[in-house]
């Protein structure tokens, strides 16, 4: 490649992410190329992307689409065609590639983003579950390696880009805005009564199955709490949760002498994902702009009784070590058990703390405990919910 523009490997390209990724590389062809897509199983969509957007690689994470993902492109030569999770860890480390934004769901997101790190390339995060199961050793390989980390969830580019500018001020305090979901003002009965269906109406944001559940029960929030605390080096203690529901104000930080510093929009994810390839120069986004005469500003303190899991993400990252993997875990068996209706609204906060009391802690943990700490508390996660 040498038309000077960015080569990006997009890591769960079919999803929300992922297509408005596509968007903003589309809109700004001058600057951007795919060098490379991955998905699980949305075989049908990854071809799509392919055909339109013709990457050097694709590469599908389930083996068992590759003949099929194959044939689909057969007319296609110059894209090679890849799979299984080793796959995606080998393509990231090729050499055109600039940037890698990781927007896979899940624990499946640590091993290739290790991998990225390690070739140097400039990670644009979206996936918060890397920094959650293993913030203090994605720091310490990025500090290491020398490789950027740019934050791509809305609420953590807010902050990044308050900071822009802002080196070697300190920081008293970051406010975390959350939307509340869409049970924000319902009580303990009502939220025994929900349903799969009521869950997946957020109010607000347009999200994919997962994070959208991890919202109505606000460990998302909880998830960004940790992935706050590494990001930016600021304890626990001095991360506020602020319930925002027009999510209007992304997210905030206040300073040392008082000043707060915010960064307010409409919702739209092309922004932060944009902000993240074209750091630290602004590019015109063709979005909806903010008009502040039509959105009042509200803020609420969350319900930390009402929403356990967010409260269990507190006591996760403050008792640190290999927790927040266990709370990490945890939440996808039961996350994944509410989508199948197999469990109700309330026994995902009462299987993720009885799983975080059963499963061994480890204070110091490494690479192998993860994959082991994350093996096993899925193992008692499951056993919990009879699955």
């Amino acid at each position: 490649m040498t038309d000077g523009r960015k080569q990006i490997a997009i890591l769960g390209s079919t999803g929300s992410i992922g297509t408005q990724a596509l968007e903003v590389i589309e809109e700004h062809s001058d600057l951007y190329e795919v060098y490379c897509l991955t998905a699980n199983n949305k075989v049908e969509e990854l071809a799509a992307q392919a055909l339109k957007f013709k990457p050097a690689a694709v590469v599908i994470a389930n083996e068992a689409h590759y003949d099929r993902l194959r044939q689909m492109l057969a007319t296609e030569p110059d894209i090679k065609v890849y799979a299984g999770a080793q796959a995606i860890d080998e393509i990231v480390e090729s050499g055109p590639i600039d940037m890698v934004l990781t927007a896979m769901v899940g624990f499946a997101g640590l091993s290739p983003t290790i991998h990225a790190i390690k070739a140097g390339k400039t990670i644009c995060l979206a996936n918060k579950e890397t920094l959650v199961v293993a913030g203090a050793l994605i720091c310490q390989l990025a500090h290491q390696y020398h490789t950027p980390i740019i934050p791509v969830d809305s609420e953590h580019s807010a902050i990044f880009q308050c900071l822009t500018g802002e080196t070697g001020n300190d920081i008293e305090k970051i406010l975390l805005t959350a939307s509340g979901g869409p049970f924000r003002t319902f009580d303990i009965t009502r939220l025994s009564q929900v349903t799969k269906a009521d869950a997946l109406r957020h109010p607000t944001w347009n999200m994919g199955a997962k994070i959208t559940i991890d919202s109505a029960t606000m460990i998302n929030k909880g998830f960004e709490v940790i992935e706050a605390k590494w990001l930016f080096g600021v304890e626990a203690d001095n991360i506020e949760v602020l319930v925002h529901p027009q999510s209007i104000v992304h997210s905030a930080v206040q300073f040392a002498d008082g000043a707060v510093k915010a960064q307010l929009g409409v919702p739209d994810m092309r922004l932060p994902i944009q902000y993240a390839f074209s750091y630290p120069d602004r590019l015109t986004l063709s979005s909806s702009r903010l008009d502040l005469f039509a959105h009042p500003l509200e803020f609420f303190r969350p319900d930390l009784e009402k929403f356990r899991c967010l409260a269990l993400s507190f006591e996760a990252i403050k008792k640190g070590g290999n927790m927040p993997c266990i709370l990490n875990a945890a939440n996808e068996v039961v996350n994944r058990a509410f989508l199948d209706d197999r469990c109700g609204f309330l026994q995902i906060a009462d299987t993720i703390e009885r799983t975080m009391n059963k499963v061994a802690f480890d204070p110091s943990p490494d690479y192998d405990i993860y994959i082991s700490t994350d093996r096993e508390a899925r193992r008692v996660a499951a056993e919990i919910l009879c699955l």
